[in-house]
Formats: structure tokens, sequence, C-alpha cells
């Protein structure tokens, strides 16, 4: 099995300068995949979660496959009602060409989460994983788009990839217009097989089919950031200006009209910095609330525990020294500031790492005692979990 941490490692900062947003990139036999999720993962999830579509759907022919045709409703003793899926009846549509897709699934598997998490670090946008399975060339999906922008793993079999490129620049979820359906031959024809990677920019065309037959595929939707969303975040924080909460002069004269836009466009040019994106990145990592973990049985606090596993909940906290050498930690929307003795404590946690109590405070030269302290505020603050290993 791979070590994903490496592979995502390999997207490298060439890529992220040169690819990322402009252009497809292939990686072929990158690793083995097959530790991410097992046809065995797939069937206890399916079999255990209680996946309603669309969480858990079937497409076909570019068509979504109604639940009925692979699913029953179950009414439970709370009259609450929900539809379990029918192995045989999901077998049957399978075998007839549909795709099975899992959304989420990173919500579902710890490997796959793990996964996520590495992405995230890299991209500093949250990450939505989800699963596709097919054992037929029939296309799940036809000729489509997505809003966002993806990095395909392939575990197991092969897929074709007919890639057209975009027909409207950088379309949004919700954009003005819808971008036309492309013409004329594929910019490219791929075949992915397992322990291959693919990265496709949002917008542009696609169409997928399993072509050995059964293939297991992941795909890692990014949360794209856009100009639009920098917009958004500086409007919400230029509420703080005197001439942004003015009312605008509806029923004023003209020169009153211009006087205003004229104030209006220094505040706007003003927080328009060249340092702004940076800020807003910033700010944006320090409010990501990550992926939410209880850390029972431990509702006092953590205890003084050698052994108990800790890791941070979001891939996107930062560590900074203040005017004063203290260190700041800035996760989940919150913000501490430590001693300086804490800040091999909290190092590995915010390079990804989990690890104990007794090795955190061994590498800081702290008691026990003292590191429970610090995770315990990390924990109270939904930005740490901490585990019996």
């Amino acid at each position: 099995m791979t070590a994903f941490s490496e592979v995502v490692g390999r997207l490298g900062e060439d890529f992220l300068a040169e690819a990322f947003g402009r252009q497809h990139r292939v990686w072929t036999a990158v690793g083995d995949f097959s530790g991410l999720l097992s046809w065995n993962d797939v069937n206890e999830i399916v079999a255990r979660g209680r996946l309603e579509p669309p969480r858990l759907r079937l497409h076909r022919d570019g068509e979504l496959i109604h639940w009925q045709a692979y699913a029953a409703p179950v009414t439970t003793r709370r009259s609450t009602v929900w539809q379990r899926i029918q192995p045989s009846r999901l077998h049957q549509q399978l075998r007839d060409g549909a795709s099975l897709v899992l959304d989420a699934v990173d919500e579902l598997h710890g490997p796959v989460e793990a996964l996520a998490r590495d992405l995230e670090s890299v991209f500093r946008s949250h990450i939505q994983v989800n699963m596709y399975a097919s054992w037929t060339s029939r296309e799940g999906f036809g000729t489509h788009w997505d809003d966002h922008d993806v990095v395909v793993f392939q575990v197991e079999g092969a897929k074709r990839w007919r890639i057209y490129g975009p027909t409207r620049v950088n379309p949004l979820y919700r954009d003005l217009e819808a971008p036309a359906p492309p013409k004329g031959q594929p910019l490219a024809e791929i075949m992915l097989r397992a322990g291959d990677m693919l990265y496709l920019p949002r917008g542009w065309w696609h169409a997928v089919a399993a072509t050995e037959g059964q293939s297991l595929h992941l795909t890692c939707g990014l949360q794209t950031t856009t100009g639009a969303d920098l917009l958004a975040w500086l409007s919400e924080r230029l509420r703080g200006s005197e001439t942004v909460r003015s009312h605008l002069p509806v029923f004023g004269t003209g020169t009153e009209h211009v006087s205003f836009l004229e104030a209006l466009r220094k505040e706007v040019a003003e927080a328009l910095h060249d340092g702004v994106i940076n800020e807003f990145i910033e700010a944006r990592d320090g409010t990501e609330p990550g992926r939410l973990v209880p850390s029972l049985p431990f509702l006092d606090g953590i205890p003084a525990e050698p052994g108990l596993g800790v890791r941070l909940l979001t891939a996107r906290a930062r560590i900074t020294r203040d005017g004063e050498g203290q260190v700041v930690l800035t996760a989940g929307g919150e913000k501490w500031t430590f001693a300086a003795a804490v800040a091999p404590v909290l190092a590995p946690l915010v390079a990804g790492g989990t690890a104990t109590l007794g090795d955190l405070a061994q590498c800081a030269e702290l008691t026990i005692g003292q590191v429970a302290s610090v995770v315990t505020e990390l924990v109270s603050a939904d930005v740490a979990a901490v585990s019996s290993r």
C-alpha cells in the first residue's frame, strides 16, 4: 500500500504554478491505491450506513435511476422511513450498465478521510471525495462538466476518459449562463489504470466509461476559490466602513450620486490592496471548521495519560509568533496564544500528524499534565480530538 501523503506530495509546486486551474494532467503508475478503499470496505459501508439516495445513487447513460429500482422503504418503530438497499436488485442494475456513486465517502472511511486531509493541506480548500464503481462500458453520466476541480485516483480496473476542454472559461456553481456542449473531437483520450492519477480543472467537459470489466475510482472534488468568494468576504469586511453602512442616496441628486460613488470607490480600492489575497486565504484557513470528531469518553477534560493519541481536526491550522515570541495558533475560527515552550507540542499537530501525549510532552520537555491541559483547550473548541490507541 502506498503512503498517500507521499502521493499527494508528488503534485508538487510545479503543478500548482503551471497546471492548477489551467490544464489537465495525468500521473501514471503513482502507486498502489488499494489501501484507500476495498470492495469489502464498500460492502460494509453500503450494508451498515443507511445511505439513502441521493447520497448513494445509480446513474446510467446520463440518467439518474430511481431508488425504487434497487431499494425498498423501511418504516421504523419510531415511524421514520428510510430506503434499504436490496443487494440482488442493486446487482442487477449494475449488471445492466449502471454506475454506483457514493458521495462524501471521506466521511465514512478513515483512509479516504486521511487522503482528503492531505489534499486539503496542499490546496488549502475543503475536499469531498466521491466513489464511482462500474462493471460495464456504458457511461454513467454522458458528456458533462463539473463546477469544481477534481483529482481522480484509479483504485482498481481501468477507465477511458474523453476530455473536451471548456466551452465557458471558469463556470460557477451559480452562474449567469450554462456552458454550451462541446463540438468536435475530444482534446485528449486517456486510459486511467489502477495506480494512476488525473487532475481536471472545473468546466472541462468529459465522458468516462470502464473498459476492462469492473472499475473503482475516487474523485476528490475541490471547493473552488474564486474572485467572487474574495469579493463576498471583502463585502462583509467593509461593513466596518461608515461609507459602506451609510444610506444609498436613492433620492439624491446626480451630484450626490457621483460623490457617494467616489467615496465608495475609494474604500473598495483601498481594500483591494496587493496583499488582500493572502489575507483572505489566511482568514479562511483560520475559520475552516475541519472534520469534527468527538473525544469520548472524556467529558471533563483530557486526562494525563501518555498513550492517548491527539490530532487536529483541520488541515489548515496556522502557527505564527507574536512580537513577544509567544506562539499563536489559529484554527477553527479561534485563536490561542501560548508560551514559546508549547511550540513543539503544536508543530507536529499542525503538520497533520497524530501523536501521543507522552511523545508531545517528551518533545516539548513539558509534563504530560501540561500537554493535556493544552489539548483540553483545543478539544473544547472542536479543533482537536483524542483517542485511545
